[in-house]
């Protein structure tokens, strides 16, 4: 009996330790923040940012104690703004807004400098789910639907985060896009973002 009960034990103990180490190494959460996007490249001049935000969920597993991977996957607001343009006085172009937005699914590689603070960087995998001008953008009028960018978009990211107490953390990161938003067009998304999050 006393075998029986001292084997439960260190089954438990095992169990409980398993446990409390896959906690450690696994972490659950959520971000979100501001974007800053524009298009960059030689055959697109460099308009206004778009101010939009982005939100949606994180998975951060330690490989070992300084150095982790994260995946995540967010709806990111991106585009640029668009000026108005008059000729001999007459408007040819109202001020608009390029929104494209996307789900980013980026895969992350984190270096922990000092505890709580890390650098991180790695690609990150665009698919767009909308695209429209819009002339008012903070009403319900002036969408005009468009078709010119393209369905994926692969970027890399690179920034740098600072985990605060009680699982809150704060972020910022750059993203550039490889790929060309336009067919046969050097047009590339800029994105820089800054935000909170909170592992669960």
């Amino acid at each position: 009996m006393k075998k029986t009960t001292l084997f439960l034990s260190l089954i438990f103990c095992s169990i409980t330790l398993l446990a409390q180490e896959v906690e450690n190494r696994f972490q659950l959460g959520a971000r979100a923040g501001v974007n800053f996007a524009t298009i960059t490249g030689d055959d697109f001049e460099d308009p206004n940012s778009r101010t939009s935000f982005y939100a949606g969920l994180v998975a951060e597993t330690f490989v070992t104690e300084k150095f982790a991977l994260q995946a995540e996957a967010f709806y990111s607001g991106q585009g640029f703004d668009i000026e108005e343009t008059t000729i001999a006085g007459v408007t040819v172009t109202p001020d608009a807004e390029f929104q494209i937005d996307y789900i980013q699914v980026p895969i992350l590689a984190k270096i922990y400098l000092i505890e709580g603070l890390n650098i991180h960087a790695g690609p990150q995998f665009g698919f767009k789910i909308n695209e429209e001008i819009d002339t008012d953008p903070t009403g319900d009028g002036g969408d005009f639907n468009t078709d010119a960018i393209k369905d994926f978009d692969f970027q890399l990211a690179a920034g740098a985060e600072l985990k605060l107490t009680r699982g809150f953390f704060i972020q910022a990161r750059y993203t550039y896009g490889f790929s060309e938003v336009v067919e046969d067009t050097d047009a590339h998304n800029s994105t820089f973002s800054a935000g909170v999050g909170f592992m669960f």
